[in-house]
Order: C-alpha cells, then structure tokens, then sequence
C-alpha cells in the first residue's frame, strides 16, 4: 500500500469524511478549546480589526467562525487542501456570512496563495506543518515572504523532538500524540525550524505557550 504524505492526501479522505458530516473531527477535534487558543494566540501577537489575516490551512473554518467577528468585514482570507472543506464550514459554521465572502476562501495546495491580496499583514498556520514534510515549511516561508510585503507577523507550529538521536525514533509528545520523522505527524528539531524560517527571511521566536497536542509555536516577522 503506498504511504501517503499525510491522511488528508489519501484520495477520497475529504469526500468520504465530508459525507459523513465529519467537517469537525477530521481538523484534530477539540473545536471549541483549538479555536478558541488560536484567536488568543492572535490577539496576543498584535491582531487588530482593521488588520488582514490568511488563515492557511483554515479547514472547516475553526478559526475562521472567530475571527471574522474581531476583524473588519473583508479581512479574512482562508486556504486549505480542500475546497470542500472550506466550503463545509462556510455553510455550517459562519453564522454572519456578510462578514466572510465565499471568494476569499481558497483552496491551494502548493502554498501558493492564488488571488490572496498583498494586503495580508497577518498570517497563522496552526497544525500545517506538523502534518507535512519539512521542505513543505520551507517552500511556505519563502512563498510566503516573497507574496506578502504588508506582512507584520507569521505564526505556525511544529511537533519537536527533543534532540538529534531521539528525532529518528517515535516520540511521544506532552498531550500524548506520538509523532515521526518520516511519517505523519512529523516532528522536526527546534533548531532545524528557526534555521529554515531565518534562511527564509524571517526573524522568529520558539514561544513556551502550551498548545493543544502538544505543539509548539513559532512567531515570526520579515527580517
């Protein structure tokens, strides 16, 4: 049987999950709690309502059925693998939709933002990257940096081993999720992030907020 990057790339995932009605479940669960740390996590980073958020890999709009109350009408942009995806969440989780147009949810799976403006000045990529390979983070810093003048910060988080020997095997991390080097959920050494966000022409900070699944999360800013 072939390895797939991750679950969400196996063909028919999004149909078959989409079909049962599993647009929540199939983010990582815990809806209320994840979502509500992500718009903390924002708050704390400076967002304001007259900034422009990307939410990447937005899924079912966990975020996004949040931040569209804070932000001015207009200034929310989402992508994600799926299409459909997005769409679920716009129909069932957006409860205001003359605050988020449909237009503004794109699905990208290359993270190269197709008709996403120049205006974003926030980006967040919450659990993207600790399901994809790590040359995946590289090509969204450099994408990112190089579409996005206005951009004042970028948060992401990864899955950490704690050192070199230990990011070959299994690691169990603190919320009890088991991750891989080679296989999803992946995990990555602390200076191999910092070392591929600053070669891409970022500052960045490893912060100590404790995040569900136990991620870690990096902040980020244009060098």
């Amino acid at each position: 049987m072939a390895q797939h990057i991750s679950p969400y790339h196996v063909p028919d995932f999004y149909a078959d999950a989409l079909a049962k009605g599993r647009h929540r479940d199939i983010v990582g669960g815990r809806w209320e709690e994840t979502g509500k740390i992500q718009m903390e996590i924002l708050l704390g980073a400076g967002l304001l309502p007259a900034h422009h958020l990307l939410d990447i890999g937005a899924g079912s709009l966990r975020l996004g059925c949040r931040a569209i109350t804070h932000l001015n009408p207009g200034h929310y942009w989402a992508t994600d693998l799926s299409g459909a995806l997005l769409q679920r969440g716009y129909e069932t989780e957006i409860a205001d939709k003359s605050r988020l147009n449909p237009s503004h949810l794109i699905e990208d799976a290359h993270f190269n933002f197709p008709g996403v403006p120049d205006t974003i000045t926030h980006a967040i990529a919450f659990a993207v990257f600790t399901h994809l390979p790590a040359n995946h983070l590289r090509r969204a810093l450099i994408q990112i940096r190089a579409r996005f003048p206005a951009l004042q910060k970028l948060l992401f988080t990864a899955f950490l081993a704690p050192d070199a020997d230990q990011s070959l095997q299994p690691v169990r991390q603190p919320d009890g999720v088991v991750t891989h080097d080679t296989r999803a959920p992946y995990h990555m050494l602390a200076e191999d992030v910092l070392h591929l966000t600053r070669a891409s022409g970022f500052t960045v900070d490893q912060h100590q907020t404790r995040l569900p699944r136990g991620q870690v999360l990096f902040i980020a800013a244009p060098a």
